[in-house]
């Protein structure tokens, strides 16, 4: 990664965290009001829905973004890519956790992240419902609101939780077994709804690492930008197309990253 100005990274930075707490407060202004919102389901697939609030939210992060940075690339959840070969590239989701919200479970979040030649470099992910802000990223450190971020010094699974997830039919076959794995060496495990906020929660050492056997960046390159700042460790997770069709996925505390990647086994980083 080439330098950048860090003058241009510092205004990006103030940017996201503006947007990121501005879109989380509409949106929970939404979220109380979401028995009206229309909602359409994705592909034919009953769990994979988008509300009109998903879309109210990117248009609007989108717009905000564009006018400042007009030659910056972008990749959104809702509305595609464009610009894709700009040195700066901003990947959003809207409403990282869109079940959660529209079953009035408090597990969403906004998330938006900066790559810089293809590197997760700045993040912003706003909760509303905890009036948390998990904010940083190279260069800026790692915060929630104004609190620093540091990953679990934990060197054994039976220390904490591990965040987990599947949900595309991609890597599917590959979840029971893990969690076996982990069951069988005394692990316990959470899943919230938002790949945004369990990456956030490792950063902040309050999961030991979070695996997804299919992500999409917009739900983790926000928090990856943040791991970088708090001591964490991730796999290859960008490789190949992992920009927009997505990756297995796995960030943890240094101490457990070998022990759980041991458990995915080769599938983590199959091509």
């Amino acid at each position: 990664m080439q330098d950048t100005p860090n003058s241009d990274l510092s205004s990006r930075y103030e940017l996201a965290c503006q947007l990121a707490r501005e879109a989380a407060q509409r949106g929970l202004r939404l979220y109380r009001q979401r028995d009206l919102l229309a909602v359409e389901h994705k592909g034919g697939f009953s769990q994979d829905v988008v509300s009109a609030a998903d879309r109210e939210l990117e248009m609007f992060i989108r717009a905000e973004l564009m006018k400042a940075f007009p030659a910056d690339g972008f990749v959104g959840e809702e509305t595609g890519a464009e610009r894709l070969d700009a040195r700066c590239v901003w990947v959003i989701d809207p409403i990282d956790g869109t079940a959660c919200f529209l079953h009035g479970l408090h597990n969403w979040c906004v998330s938006i992240g900066l790559l810089v030649d293809g590197v997760p470099c700045i993040g912003a992910v706003a909760d509303p419902n905890h009036d948390e802000l998990f904010h940083g990223g190279r260069g800026f450190g790692a915060w929630v609101n104004d609190q620093p971020l540091r990953v679990s010094e934990a060197q054994d699974l039976r220390a904490g939780l591990l965040g987990v997830g599947t949900f595309y039919a991609e890597g599917k076959q590959h979840f029971m077994p893990f969690l076996g794995r982990l069951l069988d060496a005394g692990g316990m495990f959470l899943r919230n709804g938002s790949g945004a906020l369990m990456t956030a929660y490792v950063a902040a050492g309050r999961l030991l690492g979070y695996y997804e056997t299919c992500l999409k960046s917009w739900d983790c390159v926000a928090g990856l930008a943040l791991l970088a700042e708090s001591g964490g460790r991730s796999n290859n997770f960008l490789r190949g197309d992992g920009l927009l069709n997505g990756n297995p996925y796995l960030v943890a505390c240094p101490g457990v990253y070998d022990q759980v990647a041991a458990m995915i086994g080769p599938s983590l980083d199959a091509d």
